[in-house]
């Protein structure tokens, strides 16, 4: 082999490396750090108005925790990052123009607004799973709901976390919501641009009704947050 083709690996080897490298980096600073989305610095880039507040999981109401959880990803306190369940019925009900629903958990979700691009595509959802597994491995299920919620796009003009969430939506913190308005935020989420939790449509707001019901029957089952 060539000197230059032995160079040119080289520095093959270490382009592909530096993204996971620093994506390792971040883990570990965000890790104890609020961290922002690649959404939010893409706004930040193009002079566009981002609103949060970051809110420790103690200033968050235990009903919108629940109901986030509830109404994203059932199984979060109980698999690794991957719901491989779901992943598998939705690759066994795919057709020839690919799965007509997805099977991202709350990890998932997490890394791809930490790390990826919004949109569908095969090559985001096979980065996704690699990094949801180090990121359950690396963090609490505590500390990525925490950041889950600080990070979700909540509103059609810049509006990203709970807090910010709660203020705009019904003029209170985090803490202070409802279970019923922690439901109609919960499940405004799918569509953050389109529902409004401060003004719900019928459909949204009986989507909420079923979410919060679960949540009251649902009893202690989030031992998984605790300290």
């Amino acid at each position: 082999m060539t000197r230059w083709l032995r160079r040119a690996l080289r520095i093959a080897t270490g382009l592909l490396l530096l993204p996971v490298v620093a994506i390792a980096v971040l883990m570990a600073v965000w890790a104890v750090k609020p961290p922002v989305s690649t959404l939010m610095l893409a706004r930040y880039a193009l002079g566009e108005r981002v609103e949060r507040d970051y809110a420790p999981l103690d200033r968050i109401a235990p009903a919108l925790v629940a109901s986030v959880i509830m109404s994203e990803d059932g199984q979060f306190c109980r698999h690794d990052g991957v719901d491989w369940g779901a992943l598998h019925e939705v690759i066994e009900d795919s057709d020839e123009d690919g799965p007509s629903r997805g099977a991202s958990t709350i990890t998932m979700q997490t890394v791809k607004n930490l790390f990826l691009w919004p949109g569908r595509s095969v090559i985001r959802k096979g980065l996704e799973i690699p990094l949801a597994l180090a990121l359950d491995a690396l963090w609490t299920k505590r500390r990525i709901i925490e950041v889950y919620l600080n990070i979700a796009e909540w509103g059609p003009d810049g509006t990203f976390g709970a807090e910010a969430a709660a203020r705009a939506d019904f003029g209170r913190s985090a803490a202070a919501l409802t279970l019923r308005e922690a439901s109609l935020m919960a499940t405004a989420l799918p569509n953050p641009v389109k529902r409004l939790p401060g003004r719900p449509k019928p459909g949204h707001s009986r989507l909420a009704g079923i979410i919060a019901g679960r949540v009251a029957r649902s009893g202690p089952w989030l031992d998984c947050l605790r300290k």
